[in-house]
């Protein structure tokens, strides 16, 4: 199979983003967006079993992360995010199916249900709803907070930190592209490949009750074929917050994947992965 090819396209307001594309140039594309604080290198293995499938898969960093150009400080909403997809989905020669993990899927769905509906073939949510638990999203920033200052001395400190967050994951060695996550500080010591400023706004909107309302009446207007995939073991997505998407959006296929948390796609890539193909080739059946 061919190696992913790198690009820098603009996204909205001509900010630099950073896609690795791969897969037949005429092969329906894939957008694949991560979740906060990650790269596009998360999607790594899912875009080489949807590639091989003969699909276009398009890997995307968000503004503020890996590769791609960082925005100003107040440039970090959900909605700029959207409109970002929405630019890629502008460069295609037809909708794109998207997938989003956590960020990345509230992404989608804003841009989707809020700001140009019709923009994708389908919309498929990875561990992500409106009215997720607040205890969970409190976890997630509060690991990316604890070493967003000072960052770590070695790559081996930094996927200790990792594996006290992912439990259920065996623990990576450093030599396992964890370089890719991180940037190496003139200090010498390594810090998250993204903008601080990032997490800053993000922190801003923490309990904002206001920012649900956005992500419901988004999913309530939905009407292309969607599909939420749950960490059977997330603390973000409770059940209930499953049940109630799905009352949301009724037309919608639910998986939920066992033995994987909030971070599906690295707890139990090879079944996301077919899991994520049988959907797609379910809608090509469908025609």
């Amino acid at each position: 199979m061919a190696k992913a090819t790198h690009h820098m396209i603009n996204g909205s307001g001509g900010l630099k983003l950073s896609v690795d594309v791969s897969g037949p140039v005429d092969g329906q594309p894939v957008l694949l967006a991560h979740g906060g604080g990650q790269t596009k290198r998360a999607w790594r293995k899912t875009a080489e079993v949807l590639a091989e499938a003969g699909y276009r898969a398009i890997a995307v960093d968000l503004r503020g992360h890996g590769q791609s150009q960082w925005a100003s400080p107040d440039g970090y909403d959900v909605g700029h995010m959207a409109a970002d997809l929405l630019a890629i989905a502008n460069t295609l020669d037809r909708k794109p199916a998207m997938v989003g993990a956590s960020l990345g899927g509230l992404s989608g769905l804003v841009a989707e249900g809020e700001l140009r509906p019709g923009s994708f073939q389908s919309l498929t949510l990875v561990d992500v709803t409106p009215n997720m638990s607040p205890a969970g999203v409190d976890r997630i920033v509060g690991f990316m907070l604890r070493h967003m200052d000072d960052g770590f001395a070695t790559l081996d400190e930094a996927a200790d930190a990792i594996a006290s967050y992912t439990e259920n994951r065996e623990r990576r060695s450093s030599s396992e592209g964890l370089s890719h996550y991180l940037r190496l500080g003139d200090d010498g010591r390594y810090r998250w490949h993204w903008d601080p400023a990032f997490l800053g706004n993000a922190q801003e909107r923490r309990g904002n009750g206001l920012q649900d309302d956005r992500l419901e009446l988004a999913a309530r207007s939905l009407s292309l074929p969607v599909h939420l995939v749950r960490g059977a073991n997330s603390d973000l997505v409770t059940v209930e917050a499953a049940r109630a998407f799905l009352d949301f959006v009724p037309h919608a296929r639910f998986d939920d994947i066992a033995g994987a948390g909030h971070m599906v796609v690295g707890d139990k890539n090879d079944i996301f992965s077919a899991v994520i193909l049988d959907f797609l080739k379910g809608l090509e059946a469908k025609g």
